[in-house]
């Protein structure tokens, strides 16, 4: 039986599978590479590491973040660190860094000597292996600038993809202010454009080959505005820049809330969007002004009567300390608030965005409020009405261009007409009727409607307006009559529609009409806004329409 040899492997053949080995093994566990966990300290810097491929560095006179490394390439603008309030300075400045088991805390803290932010408290907050930056911020008075926010400043040319609206790469200059950006086709782009509401914040990001970084806006409760209110999420030019805003001067409809904002967090990927991180675990921290779980409590609302079932409807409470929201179930209205801070709120009910009930709740810790159905009685619509353009429901979008004023200027060629003609009832719709009015542009609008001789009598027109700009309001007239001049709603001092926002104190504005004022046959309604004020064009005096109607 002749015996069968192996044949040999030359040493250098060994080397080379080995070397092989080594790269595949490398490769297929890539965490291997990774620094260990840990926090570096030198004179100027502590030098944050997760262990998990993040790397930041935080300035010790300051507290901004100067470096953000992400799988050993820097993200972090090179000529801007990316921090709080757009930087506090070093003047009654302190930073402060320890390691507490699996977390690293870096706590930047000001002093009454601070002329950005005095009393501010700004949290950096990682775990072992996990690729976030947790943030939390307290503060005791706003800061100088007039908003509170972190901005991420980030090297645009490390991404390739980023909110569209927001984008401001290839601008032909500002077309408002230095903010609101045009372009050679007509286009506009403004960090002021395609922001979400409030109540939809969840995570939201910027994407390149191998990264992503997102911010999870965490807990509204300390910011302003409400469930509806808009503010800057993103913004991309020389750098790209990702932001959250916990509470500015952008059409702000309330005072500002002090306190703990947060925590919310910046996470990174290799371009997947994360789920929103659990943040529970800072309860544990020690956080200056965090409520834990059990210092809280909850309103159980067991359902709502009068409601409108095309619409969905808000349960919001609100008081001078915290805002909170849920949405009522489509089956009953009924709803659920957790999580509450304990205090004195004003419950209000939206119909869409408009307010059709509100009371007084009181919220107690560890206990539950239980109210009973409750039954809506101000709803506009429940009016009986001879015509009606959209509905009442607290915005603009029915109208032509209404779903655009959150997405561009409203000169944007991408807009239909501001001036589509005569609106006739009964033949027109309402995605003909334009959702804003200015003095300059589209001054006067008029509405056609045809009356039997039984229905010549005295009647009531209303307009509701959601936002309005340098003192704005509607005024009528009917055939030859004409309404008296009304007096300008209080609404946020600062632009509104222009800057992608229909949102501010909805008004409604109510004419008496006399009989003699209308004909047998066909009819012409008359709608202007009016002011002293104002600049031109687009900033000329305007409003957003809500409804308007005849009863």
């Amino acid at each position: 039986m002749s015996s069968v040899s192996t044949p040999s492997v030359s040493s250098r053949s060994r080397r080379h599978l080995a070397q092989g080995l080594v790269a595949l093994i490398t490769a297929l566990a890539p965490a291997s590479a990774f620094a260990a966990f840990g926090l570096t300290t030198s004179s100027t810097q502590y030098t944050v590491d997760t262990g998990g491929g993040l790397v930041f560095k935080v300035d010790r006179a300051n507290g901004n973040i100067p470096s953000i490394a992400w799988n050993g390439t820097e993200l972090n603008d090179t000529a801007k660190p990316s921090g709080i309030a757009s930087g506090l300075g070093s003047t009654g400045t302190t930073v402060s860094a320890v390691t507490s088991g699996s977390n690293i805390i870096v706590t930047v803290a000001t002093n009454s000597s601070n002329g950005v932010a005095a009393g501010l408290t700004q949290y950096y907050v990682v775990q072992s292996g996990v690729n976030n930056i947790y943030m939390a911020t307290h503060v005791t008075n706003e800061p100088t600038v007039g908003e509170l926010r972190w901005i991420t400043r980030l090297q645009s040319g490390q991404f390739n993809s980023f909110p569209a609206n927001s984008n401001n790469t290839g601008n032909t200059g500002a077309i408002e202010s230095s903010d609101v950006f045009g372009y050679a086709n007509g286009t506009s782009t403004s960090k002021y454009y395609g922001n979400q509401r409030a109540r939809d914040l969840t995570i939201r990001g910027i994407t390149g080959s191998g990264k992503g970084v997102f911010m999870a806006y965490g807990n509204r409760e300390s910011s302003s505005g409400g469930p509806f209110f808009r503010d800057i999420q993103n913004q991309t030019g020389t750098d790209a820049e990702v932001y959250n805003y916990m509470n500015s001067g952008h059409q702000q409809t309330e005072a500002w809330r002090m306190g703990l904002q947060g925590p919310y967090a910046l996470c990174f990927t290799t371009g997947s969007t994360p789920s929103v991180p659990d943040m529970s675990f800072m309860a544990n921290l020690g956080l200056t002004g965090y409520v834990a779980s059990a210092g809280r409590g909850r309103v159980i609302l067991n359902g709502l009567a009068g409601r409108d079932t095309a619409y969905a409807y808000t349960v919001a409470f609100d008081n001078t300390t915290a805002q909170y929201w849920t949405t009522a179930a489509a089956s009953n209205g009924s709803a659920g608030c957790y999580n509450m801070k304990p205090g004195t709120y004003t419950m209000t009910v939206y119909k869409g965005e408009l307010e059709v009930y509100t009371e007084s709740v009181t919220v107690t810790a560890g206990n539950p409020t239980t109210l009973n159905t409750r039954t809506i009685a101000a709803d506009p619509s429940a009016t009986t009405a001879l015509w009606r353009i959209g509905n009442w429901d607290g915005t603009p979008l029915e109208f032509r261009n209404g779903a655009n004023i959150s997405l561009m200027h409203p000169s944007d060629t991408r807009q239909g007409s501001w001036t589509p003609g005569t609106y006739t009832v009964g033949s027109s719709s309402a995605s003909s009727f334009p959702a804003c009015q200015w003095k300059d542009i589209n001054g006067t609008q008029t509405v056609s409607f045809t009356l039997t001789a039984a229905q010549v009598a005295a009647h009531t027109v209303r307009v509701g307006i959601t936002a309005a700009y340098a003192g704005a309001r509607p005024k009528i007239a009917v055939n030859s009559w004409s309404s008296s001049n009304p007096s300008a709603s209080t609404q946020p001092d600062s632009r509104s529609i222009t800057i992608g926002s229909y949102r501010g104190n909805n008004t409604t504005y109510t004419f008496s009409v006399p009989a003699s004022a209308f004909v047998t046959g066909t009819n012409t309604l008359t709608l202007v806004p009016i002011s002293g004020s104002g600049s031109t064009a687009y900033l000329s005096a305007g409003y957003a329409l809500d409804c308007v109607d005849l009863y």
